[in-house]
């Protein structure tokens, strides 16, 4: 128990009271998942890959955070109502809802898509809370909302013009207005141990999940267990699951959710990136302009905090 307790507090004193640092890395763990949300979607249902990342999610968690359970376990019994609405937003009902709209959209629409949901929680900020917004952040938020597209449109106006909305976008929309509330709504969340509200969230969002998950598998969307879905399903259970859940609930505690919100933009980096490392593609022009105007917008807009 002590060697826990010291683990804990060097993690808390060198990582989580650093906000930014945070947020990158939970981008950069869900570029990760968005690729492979698209790679693997004729090899895995969508409602399966949620179920099972945050059911195996769960059960990881409970070897570090079940101390901290137990003494929470008032207080996840008198929040409940709060902790479900949460989970079914945020964990349960956004990722399947992407992943169903990378199983039709293109991955040029859901990118360009991707960059409304910075806008949509200052939008959910001040339509739920009243939350204000500077207008150094507004042309930050704007800047860099240039970069994103800038990457995700490889620097052709002609692939913007060519944009028409399908089925799948509007799986992909209402993932966005999902994750807008559930980041605006963080605030809410009841004062208890990191771990034991993650532990929450993910033990209601399986629960949730459960029933839709047999439905798809007698619906003849079975899921494969294969080399390929094992090693898919652990690596989004412990980073974009476990690791990217736990640092953006801490980020947008530091410095709220408007702030966490613009580091979204920096999902195209961190995927051009990896597909330059994993799938030779080159670095072009169009790339340096985007990265640089992301992160001048990001500059722009967290300058001083």
């Amino acid at each position: 128990m002590a060697n826990r307790n010291s683990l804990i507090q060097s993690l808390r004193r060198n990582w989580f009271d650093r906000p930014y640092l945070l947020l990158t890395l939970t981008i950069l763990f869900w570029s990760g998942n968005l690729i492979l949300g698209r790679a693997i979607r004729d090899e895995v249902p969508p409602i399966g890959l949620s179920f099972w990342r945050w059911f195996i999610g769960f059960f990881i968690l409970l070897r570090f955070a079940l101390p901290d359970l137990q003494s929470d376990f008032p207080k996840i019994v008198h929040h409940w109502k709060l902790i479900m609405f949460l989970s079914a937003l945020g964990i349960a009902a956004f990722p399947v809802f992407f992943y169903i709209g990378l199983q039709s959209t293109t991955a040029i629409n859901g990118g360009l898509m991707q960059t409304a949901l910075p806008l949509a929680i200052v939008l959910m900020s001040y339509l739920l809370f009243r939350d204000t917004i500077t207008l150094r952040q507004v042309v930050g938020i704007g800047v860099a909302m240039v970069g994103a597209i800038a990457i995700i449109a490889q620097g052709s106006w002609l692939v913007l013009t060519q944009f028409s909305f399908n089925p799948g976008d509007l799986w992909i929309l209402a993932a966005i207005a999902a994750y807008a509330a559930y980041s605006c709504l963080l605030r809410l969340r009841p004062e208890m141990h990191s771990l034991s509200f993650l532990a929450a969230l993910f033990g209601f969002a399986s629960l949730q999940l459960l029933p839709l998950y047999v439905w798809e598998t007698l619906g003849g969307a079975a899921m494969r267990f294969n080399w390929v879905t094992l090693l898919t399903v652990g690596y989004v259970a412990l980073f974009p699951s476990i690791l990217s859940q736990l640092f953006f609930n801490r980020g947008v505690e530091l410095v709220g959710a408007n702030q966490a919100g613009l580091f979204m933009y920096l999902l195209p980096v961190f995927s051009s990136c990896m597909a330059m490392a994993l799938l030779g593609e080159r670095l072009q022009l169009f790339h340096v302009v985007g990265i640089s105007l992301i992160l001048l917008g990001i500059y722009l807009a967290t300058y001083g905090k």
